[in-house]
């Protein structure tokens, strides 16, 4: 029987709550191997977890013997043994693990356990209580100030949360984790935990204020991202170069803003602006998706091609999975190849976000200037035939909505090669079928008589 107050007694309290932390530190704990080294510590725990404990043992005895050094070999080993039952096997391998790795918590914790079961009070207390110092918030809140002066913040939030925990209404660590949070971006996050302070302290002075700062940032965002989602992009540019203003100090929120700020344009359709912008943010950024995405339609826009083609092929190497991606490089593609043949926008002489009205003056001035009719000399009057047929044809298209998009998606509505199942070109006729047809109507209450000598 175990007396109350015994060692055994106060770690058996401990050890399951240290069993969570085993597991914990397991997880996140690797270290650097050989390309044979992994693949056999890979499969070893893939028969582990199937429960062939003799083949994953096979696999964790060539991971030793190819990496002595490697402690993850010797746990994983250990683990196998005990979950054979061989618990005097398990305790080398536990102890070697701790001379080449002395901070692996869950080698030292299972350690412990089997000390405690062998009856070796002292050993396992010893084990125990370097390790128990985890739980302990001021060593955790020491060692967070060495992760943020070290740059790794979100390892210091970690340590700031358990001491949240573990000590009861630590303001103090909740209003760091805000900070912290604030500073990486995350905003949302950032606003949470800021709150959680002021329940603890409703008058806490650098809460509050961080939480009215925070509270107005997270507005200015929310509002903005509502706008684009109605499609208002001119008020959602103006809200996020209000976010910029309001926190100049934070790079996160001011590359995050220029980043939709990019977006914006690109759907606006304003494709100088936007292709400037997106630019500002691949610079700090190369591999940012959302940007060389934006840019590259922005070039589409711009009839820039080559340069659409090389951004989408850039995202696509940073998210090869991306549908959007995908679609965009083909339909660049596609287009790059049609603007090598006819170019309806071209021939008009209009901008791929033209409107329809743009469209229909430009074609008026066109067939006005090429009528076949102004023209004499046998030759001149040819030419002419031709390009009053582009003229018209870019018309038809170009001012019919469906085939329109047929034809921004680079497809030729009026290349029989183009379509599916072949079929004539409606357009691809001699002048005279053209004769007797008015190309100054618009289909509206306005009609144009013209004169020719």
């Amino acid at each position: 029987m175990v007396a109350p107050g015994s060692v055994t007694s106060r770690l058996g309290s401990v050890f399951p709550f240290l069993l969570v932390l085993v597991d914990l530190q397991y997880e996140g704990a690797e270290c650097g191997v050989n390309a044979d080294v992994e693949k056999h510590l890979e499969l070893g725990k893939k028969l582990l977890a199937a429960g062939q404990l003799a083949d994953a043992l096979s696999q964790f005895h060539a991971a030793v013997d190819g990496d002595p050094d490697n402690y993850i070999a010797y746990y994983r080993r250990a683990t196998v043994f005990l979950a054979m039952g061989k618990s005097k096997a398990a305790l080398p391998d536990l102890t070697k693990v701790i001379e080449l790795k002395m901070d692996f918590t869950a080698a030292r914790l299972q350690r412990g356990h089997l000390l405690l079961k062998q009856g070796k009070l002292d050993e396992a207390e010893d084990d125990f209580k370097k390790v128990v110092c985890v739980w302990d918030a001021e060593l955790r809140e020491l060692r967070a100030e060495c992760f943020i002066k070290e740059g790794e913040p979100r390892k210091a939030i970690s340590d700031l949360k358990a001491s949240s925990k573990l000590k009861n209404d630590n303001t103090e660590a909740f209003y760091k984790i805000s900070t912290l949070y604030y500073e990486l971006g995350d905003h949302e996050l950032s606003l949470s935990e800021v709150r959680e302070c002021l329940k603890l302290d409703q008058d806490h002075k650098r809460c509050f204020a961080h939480y009215k700062q925070v509270k107005k940032l997270n507005k200015l965002i929310e509002s903005a991202e509502e706008l684009i989602k109605e499609g208002r992009y001119t008020d959602a540019i103006s809200k996020y170069e209000s976010v910029m203003k309001t926190e100049p100090g934070v790079h996160e929120y001011t590359i995050r803003s220029k980043e939709r700020i990019c977006h914006c344009f690109s759907k606006d359709e304003k494709p100088v602006e936007a292709i400037r912008v997106c630019s500002e943010v691949l610079q700090v950024e190369p591999d940012n998706v959302n940007a060389l995405k934006d840019r590259a339609e922005a070039y589409l826009i711009e009839e820039m091609y080559d340069e659409a083609i090389q951004d989408y092929e850039t995202a696509q190497e940073h998210n090869e999975n991306d549908q959007q991606i995908r679609e965009g490089l083909e339909k660049a593609q596609r287009l790059l190849k049609q603007s090598q043949r006819r170019d309806y926008y071209k021939i008009l002489g209009v901008k791929r976000n033209a409107k329809k009205q743009e469209i229909i003056k430009a074609y008026r001035k066109l067939a006005l200037q090429w009528h076949p009719d102004n023209f004499q000399n046998e030759e001149e009057k040819k030419k002419a035939e031709k390009k009053f047929i582009d003229i018209a044809a870019a018309k038809e298209v170009l001012s019919d909505p469906e085939m329109r998009k047929k034809f921004d998606d680079g497809e030729d509505p009026l290349d029989a090669e183009s379509q599916q199942g072949g079929g004539g070109n409606p357009f691809h006729r001699s002048w005279n079928s053209w004769q007797g047809f008015n190309p100054f109507s618009s289909g509206g209450p306005f009609r144009f008589k013209f004169h020719f000598n």
